[in-house]
């Protein structure tokens, strides 16, 4: 099982921007770098940001954030045409009910909240996810995909990715978690809570993607059915999208 070492930053104005290619599947193919990027918000890059996204050649941003997400913080990079793949943050919305009411959640229940959260996506966003997969598929070219702080609704966008190309669930894992080292952190996006709570709220811990992959098994019947399922892709464009993503068997074999 071959991961990925914390990335240098290559951009610099996000923090948590980073190719999703380099790991190795169960079958031994590596996916393929410099195809598909992940990243949190974009509203921040410098000129010298747009011209690396242009090296790099990405075409498309696949933008997860919701209506008020983008528009207290829009961007327009040159040559990237931005798609909305709206999902709005509820978690934000349900932790603002709860301090209304006057109630402080413990850790635990935040945790909780994480975890409803994250079986949401699988359960009610799976067409949002789909679209995604399928853009990925219909744009043979480089794209970058985020949300807000490129954690959670990517987290789990890139774990579907990785699904779908065959890595194991420890190396999804691996890969999620590198939010913690990555992200810095913005009070201005975050609001007002307890300290406790944010913490919770703007990091991941593998308990929230677990959940998600407990819901995929339990409700959906394994990784395989969810996607030829829920998700809408056919077992034809899974095949194409390994195509596409995965280097060939001979450069896969490769250290």
């Amino acid at each position: 099982m071959a991961m990925n070492s914390v990335p240098p930053a290559l951009l610099q104005g996000a923090s948590n921007f980073r190719d999703l290619g380099g790991y190795r599947n169960a079958g031994g193919r590596r996916v393929r770098r410099g195809q598909v990027f992940r990243s949190d918000h974009l509203a921040g890059l410098t000129p010298e940001d747009h011209l690396k996204l242009q090296a790099l050649g990405v075409r498309h941003s696949l933008d997860f954030r919701g209506k008020g997400e983008f528009t207290l913080t829009p961007y327009a990079i040159p040559g990237v045409q931005r798609l909305a793949l709206p999902i709005e943050p509820t978690v934000i919305a349900r932790m603002q009910a709860l301090v209304a009411q006057g109630v402080v959640p413990t850790t635990e229940e935040t945790v909780d909240l994480m975890r409803e959260t994250y079986r949401d996506f699988v359960n009610r966003n799976a067409d949002t996810f789909g679209l995604f997969l399928k853009h990925l598929l219909e744009q043979p070219n480089p794209q970058v995909f985020h949300c807000t702080a490129g954690k959670d609704r990517t987290g789990f966008a890139a774990a579907l990715l990785l699904s779908a190309l065959g890595v194991d669930r420890a190396t999804i894992e691996h890969d999620y978690l590198l939010t913690n080292q990555l992200y810095k952190r913005d009070t201005r996006l975050e609001g007002q809570g307890h300290p406790h709570v944010m913490k919770v709220l703007w990091q991941v811990q593998p308990e929230f993607l677990q959940a998600a992959f407990d819901a995929v098994d339990a409700q959906h019947g394994g990784m395989r059915n969810y996607l030829h399922g829920a998700i809408g892709l056919t077992p034809q464009e899974t095949t194409a999208l390994q195509q596409l993503l995965l280097e060939d068997e001979d450069a896969g074999a490769k250290p």
